[in-house]
């Protein structure tokens, strides 16, 4: 890499090399939450009354922000310290409280998000989205906001075995269009979306607009980090 971009920076370009040739994205994989659409407070406020209502004790907002991207049962494993059945509990009392909270204007597009997918798929490009979130909540956000025409396949956490930063996910991805890992870009706010790209041999693209930092992004192996959705145009 040649250069790492303060915020604000123009992104350069990686010099990401695949035997020898640099090949042209073809594919590119979005991770949701925090990348495409801005689901931070009503995730973290689903997590808060969760606890709340089981009397699992509280926990900052940076906390439960930090556990956004991993599967359901792991965020409250990791978050919490419980083994699986009470994880399981805490699942359940998630979605109940996450449906009860997403009316209208809930849940939002990051900035420029639509008008980007729609140049990036008329350039040719696939598009997929590839996220920890629960499939029946991802096909409806997917259908409220109109990313049917651009999106090509959707995988969600009941979808795979393992979840991120497992490569499975962007695995089962390739397989299903059938494109080369080296073709493929990895887009997304948490290092676990970056593990899961560069696990799967994927070239990887950090946004800092969402729920981590630059710095975790960069310490996270990011080939490129970019300020705005737009700035994936310039890739």
């Amino acid at each position: 890499m040649d250069h790492w971009p303060g915020r604000g920076d123009t992104i350069k370009r990686a010099k990401v090399r695949y035997g020898g040739m640099e090949k042209p994205v073809g594919l590119i994989i979005l991770d949701f939450d925090g990348t495409l659409a801005d689901t931070r407070s009503i995730i973290v406020d689903s997590i808060q009354r969760t606890l709340l209502e089981l009397g699992l004790g509280k926990r900052t907002d940076e906390e439960c922000g930090a556990m956004i991207g991993l599967p359901l049962l792991e965020c409250f494993t990791t978050l919490l310290g419980v083994d699986e059945a009470m994880a399981e509990r805490c699942a359940e009392v998630y979605r109940r409280v996450f449906d009860e909270l997403n009316t209208g204007g809930a849940v939002t597009l990051f900035p420029g998000v639509l008008a980007t997918l729609g140049a990036l798929h008329a350039r040719g490009k696939r598009l997929a989205i590839c996220s920890s979130r629960g499939r029946a909540t991802l096909d409806g956000f997917v259908r409220r906001f109109g990313l049917e025409p651009y999106v090509g396949m959707v995988v969600g956490s009941d979808d795979v075995e393992h979840g991120k930063p497992h490569p499975e996910p962007t695995l089962r991805i390739l397989q299903a269009l059938g494109v080369p890992a080296g073709e493929a870009l990895v887009v997304g706010d948490a290092s676990f979306d970056i593990e899961m790209g560069r696990a799967a041999g994927c070239r990887t693209c950090g946004v800092t607009y969402g729920n981590q930092s630059a710095e975790a992004l960069r310490a996270a192996g990011a080939d490129w980090l970019i300020d705005r959705f737009a700035d994936l145009l310039t890739i």
